[in-house]
Formats: structure tokens, C-alpha cells, sequence
């Protein structure tokens, strides 16, 4: 697209440093991107995945930079609690080719590969974004921050998470919804592993203990100060009249309920088996916390100047670890989608165009992964490697693998 123009990226975590890179790259005048925290983003987050394919292909896009710590996974073992041995009934073992990151790793070498013509500005938070109603009004969208001011940029794009503001601009009302489920999550120093006295976890798997009613998956990730582990349990939380998941939310590390606590303990103890249950104990208070499950489809990812990126576009569960990998991929999209616009109105359409399809079979995807492995999980025991991968067909219905498509279209 000729010309530069101003680009306003509301939101700096991974999706943010991605669109401002892009858009810093292909030939915008001035990016800024507005992010509400004043605190480091690369202390938050844990555990993620990345798909083989789809990291090879951002790595030859410039969009996943070269250097950032990641640990190679394989094979995914699922197991369940048989009453005979401690680490559970092994019943099927898959391929898996993965890597996982760091989310705050991950983010500081995307943030340290941003031109640096880029303007990050930190404690700017955005109180909503307006689009130009009329022909004769200017294009430009207004931005309004909380601090009162207001600034008007050629565009705006919406990288601010789930619980975006800007969505409100695009597609007014939609908002995610709860899942009826929730995941705690928590990770450790790979180091304790040794006070287990077992070894029975190859460091390139990933493991999936089965329970009725849900299921966790274990892996190891690469962190600041050496190799984690990092979990991530799905169930039904416990009965707590004092808990609301009506509005997206989430319990920081370190401020679980009584009640949350509690059921997690009662869940370990009861369900897994007792070398799995005594690996996730390993994980201090400090690093335990719990994300309600929420998706979100929305009819439109772009209107006028304004366009929606990330978790702010869609809300994917989980189970589909294809989060990262996506916002990654839109911003490939949009900075393929700025080199052939011949103007804003088409720069916004190919990229709607290229990734509004994408984006809901992530979300019908997630849901039928978030049914099969904790709404309506099938008995666990029964299971052996050829009723596993029937299964496991009948959940994926026809999409060849978790993790995302390829860019172009095509499955992995």
C-alpha cells in the first residue's frame, strides 16, 4: 500500500509486538502501541505450544525471531489412574510435534525484535475506540484513554486480549462466554521432579492424565532460570456460591479461593494417579492460579479503520494450543494484506477476508476438544490405542491436527 500513515496498536502483549513489528515493516509512517500496564509484561504467563509447522513457517514470514528459548516435544502419553501403579495405566501414546515457549520469553523476544521506530507506550489505557459514522466525517478512528485525551489515528487495530475494549467498536455486545468448565494452572522448578524418587516422564512428551469429568496436561518449558514444569488442569470447579464467572475473570497466582484450593486438593487426591498428584503438589501457592474457560466467535473482525487481532478477534479455548501460533499468523496475514492494498478500506478487507475464517474453526475446533476431554469425557479406563485414536478422529472431524492451519490454507 503507497503512503504510510498512522497505526495505533491497542494492546503490547505478543499479539500487540507482532501487528506493531508488521506494520513498522511494511511501511507505516508511525506506530504506537498503547499498553494499560506500567508493570513487565515478561513476568506474566506460563507454559504455551507451538505447532512445528506453523513455527517454521512464521520463522520464514519474520514474524517468530530467531533465538527465543523453546523446548522440543514429540509425543503425547495419556494416562489414567488404574489403582496398581503409581504413575497410571499408559493407554495411547501419539505423535506430537511441538515446541513450547515461555509466554514471558516468548514476548521478550518478540518485544526485543520491534523496529525500533516503534513508540511503546506503557500505563496508556484505552477506554474505547470510535469509528466515523458518516462519509463526510473523517476516517481517522478516535482513540479516548482514560486519562481523558483522545487521539486519532489512519488505523487502529485490537490486540488487547480477551476481554478487549476495542472489540466494542467492530462488534458491539459480543463478549466471551463462560465454558461451564475451568483450568488451574501452575508451574515449578523442574529440579523437584527429583524428590519424586521415579522417573517415568521422557522430557519430550507431553502428558495427559484422565479423570472422569476432565483431564490435565503436563509438559516442560524452558523459563528464566532453567528448565519448568508447567500444568494445566480442566474439571469443574467446586461448588462456591461466592464464585462468578459471568464476566471474564480469572484468580491471580497466589489468590485462589478457599474453596478452589480446596477442590484442586480433593481432585488430586481422589482422581489421579499418586505420582501425578504428587508432581502437581510440587507447585508452590505463589504459582498456582485458575483461568475460567471462555470463547468467543464474533460476526466481524474489521469495521471502517478498526481491525480486531489475537483473543481480541476470537476467543479460542485452550485445548486447541493455538493461541500464540494464531496471533502470530494474523499478523502475517495483515503485513501480506498491506504489501497488495491499494487502501485502507482494502488493506481492512483482505485481512478480514484472510482471517475471519480461520479464526472460527479454531473456536468449533476448541469446543468439540473441550467437550471430548471435559463435558462429556468417555470412560477413560476403557480405553486402549485403537478406541483412543477412533476417539481422537471422531473429536478432530476432519481437521488433521491441534495447533492451527498453515497460512496458505492448508492443513499441517
Amino acid at each position: 500500500m503507497r503512503g504510510g500513515g498512522t497505526v495505533a496498536v491497542v494492546g503490547g502483549s505478543i499479539a500487540g509486538c507482532a501487528f506493531a513489528a508488521a506494520a513498522a515493516r511494511a511501511g507505516a509512517d508511525r506506530v504506537v502501541v498503547l499498553e494499560r500496564t506500567r508493570g513487565q509484561l515478561a513476568d506474566r504467563g506460563v507454559g504455551l505450544c507451538v505447532h512445528n509447522d506453523r513455527a517454521a513457517e512464521l520463522a520464514a514470514a519474520g514474524a517468530l525471531p530467531p533465538g527465543i528459548a523453546a523446548h522440543p516435544l514429540t509425543r503425547r502419553r495419556w494416562v489414567v489412574r488404574d489403582g496398581a501403579t503409581a504413575a497410571g495405566k499408559l493407554f495411547w501414546e501419539q505423535p506430537f510435534p511441538f515446541h513450547s515457549y515461555h509466554w514471558g520469553l516468548l514476548w521478550r523476544g518478540l518485544r526485543e525484535a520491534t523496529p525500533a521506530s516503534v513508540v511503546y507506550r506503557q500505563g496508556a489505557a484505552v477506554a474505547g475506540v470510535t469509528v466515523p459514522a458518516g462519509p463526510g466525517d473523517d476516517p481517522r478512528p478516535e482513540v479516548r484513554l482514560t486519562d481523558g485525551t483522545s487521539e486519532r489515528h489512519d488505523l487502529v487495530i485490537g490486540a488487547d486480549g480477551y476481554r478487549s475494549v476495542v472489540r466494542d467498536a467492530v462488534s458491539a455486545g459480543s463478549r466471551p462466554r463462560y465454558a461451564g468448565y475451568v483450568c488451574w494452572r501452575g508451574n515449578f522448578d523442574a529440579r523437584l521432579l527429583d524428590g519424586l524418587g521415579e522417573d517415568v516422564w521422557p522430557s519430550d512428551a507431553v502428558t495427559t492424565v484422565c479423570f472422569p469429568g476432565g483431564s490435565c496436561v503436563v509438559y516442560r518449558i524452558p523459563g528464566p532460570d532453567g528448565t519448568r514444569v508447567n500444568w494445566v488442569l480442566y474439571a469443574v470447579p467446586p461448588q462456591d456460591g461466592a464464585l462468578r464467572f459471568d464476566d471474564p475473570t480469572s484468580f491471580p497466582p497466589g489468590h485462589l479461593t478457599p474453596g478452589l484450593a480446596e477442590g484442586l486438593a480433593e481432585l488430586l487426591d481422589r482422581a489421579f494417579p499418586p505420582y501425578w498428584g504428587r508432581l502437581l503438589a510440587l507447585t508452590a501457592p505463589a504459582d498456582t492460579f485458575v483461568q475460567p474457560i471462555y470463547d468467543l466467535e464474533v460476526p466481524r473482525t474489521a469495521a471502517g479503520r478498526v481491525l480486531l487481532a489475537g483473543d481480541a478477534a476470537t476467543v479460542v479455548r485452550p485445548h486447541n494450543t493455538s493461541g500464540a501460533a494464531k496471533a502470530l499468523q494474523d499478523a502475517t496475514a495483515f503485513g501480506a494484506a498491506w504489501r497488495t492494498a491499494a487502501s485502507w478500506d482494502d488493506l481492512v478487507a483482505e485481512y478480514r477476508a484472510a482471517r475471519g475464517p480461520a479464526g472460527r474453526e479454531l473456536v468449533a475446533l476448541a469446543r468439540r476438544l473441550g467437550r471430548a476431554q471435559v463435558e462429556e469425557t468417555p470412560d477413560w479406563t476403557a480405553m486402549d490405542p485403537g478406541r483412543a485414536e477412533v476417539w481422537w478422529q471422531e473429536v478432530l472431524a476432519g481437521a488433521a491436527d491441534i495447533g492451527g492451519q498453515s497460512l496458505t490454507g492448508g492443513r499441517p
